[in-house]
């Protein structure tokens, strides 16, 4: 292994019983989880290992999703002598990165992304907004299909024939449609609970800001690529514009994956529930080499 990146997945990758290894035999991530309890007021434990209905709602899934990989993270680091040269993550899993590249404390990042995710839910009601899976068709003639449409944006570069469309509910299926005459191979709405990553959730970034104000932030010990621009961050100063701005921008994780391997990243390991980032990296670059880490037992692939 020559340079490693640690990746870690976004909303929509949670799964019932996610980290439950990890906490019941490790104590760096037993304690992990028991302070993510003690900062929100609720039993974490509880919300990631016990079927519930509340782990696919968004104000629920930021902060399990984030307490899950960082403490899996924890745990790699303290049994293995893998460590990062670069940190990403998509969308909600940027916090994670922040926190591998020591930019932000575990307790801020657990306690953020909880405000993020009720920001988020609570800026557009319930079924005015849509997002929508475009396979098998380009970027760049998605954006020429859709620009003359308002109210509708790409949402995520995920990988070559995976974009994401958002917006205003009438404006993603108009979208679709005019997709679909244009030669997309299928457009899937998405089981979301609001237009995430579009201009509609504009309010709800500022109001993260004013929430970022109150967020201690340091100098990265390793560069973390932003969501927003694909680029490395090694300034302090940057942090905060570019996460309140991540809310309603377009993600660019397709382009942040070919920033690092441009840089020599050879190594990508991805750390929490499900192995959808290990999915667009096979679209992206074959050549590089993919880890996953979501079970404990996952410490033995990837060695001592």
């Amino acid at each position: 292994m020559n340079k490693v990146a640690f990746i870690f997945p976004g909303q929509g990758a949670q799964a019932v019983g996610m980290g439950k290894d990890f906490y019941d035999n490790t104590e760096t991530a037993r304690r992990i989880f028991d302070r993510a309890s003690e900062l929100l007021g609720f039993s974490m434990p509880e919300l990631c290992f016990e079927s519930n209905d509340r782990l696919d709602i968004t104000e629920y899934t930021q902060a399990a999703m984030v307490t899950t990989s960082i403490a899996m993270m924890k745990v790699l680091m303290e049994k293995t002598d893998i460590r990062p040269y670069v940190a990403a993550g998509l969308s909600l899993g940027e916090y994670c990165a922040l926190a591998a590249a020591g930019v932000m404390s575990v307790d801020d990042a657990i306690t953020t992304v909880r405000q993020r995710g009720i920001l988020m839910q609570g800026e557009v009601p319930v079924g005015i907004g849509a997002m929508a899976a475009v396979l098998a068709m380009d970027a760049e003639r998605i954006e020429q299909v859709i620009e003359d449409i308002s109210d509708v944006q790409i949402a995520n570069y995920n990988c070559p024939g995976q974009i994401v469309i958002s917006g205003k509910k009438e404006a993603v299926e108009l979208a679709a449609d005019k997709l679909k005459e244009a030669g997309a191979k299928r457009v899937i709405p998405l089981n979301v609970s609001g237009p995430f990553h579009s201009k509609m959730l504009t309010g709800a970034g500022e109001k993260l800001g004013k929430v970022l104000e109150g967020v201690k932030v340091s100098k990265p010990e390793i560069p973390y690529v932003a969501n927003v621009t694909a680029e490395y961050v090694t300034d302090e100063g940057l942090v905060k514009p570019l996460l309140t701005q991540q809310v309603y921008s377009s993600v660019r994780w397709q382009q942040s994956v070919e920033t690092m391997i441009k840089d020599g990243v050879d190594t990508f390991v991805e750390i929490g529930p499900g192995k959808t980032l290990s999915g667009f990296m096979k679209k992206i670059n074959r050549n590089v080499a993919v880890l996953n880490i979501e079970k404990l037992d996952d410490l033995e692939k990837v060695g001592k």
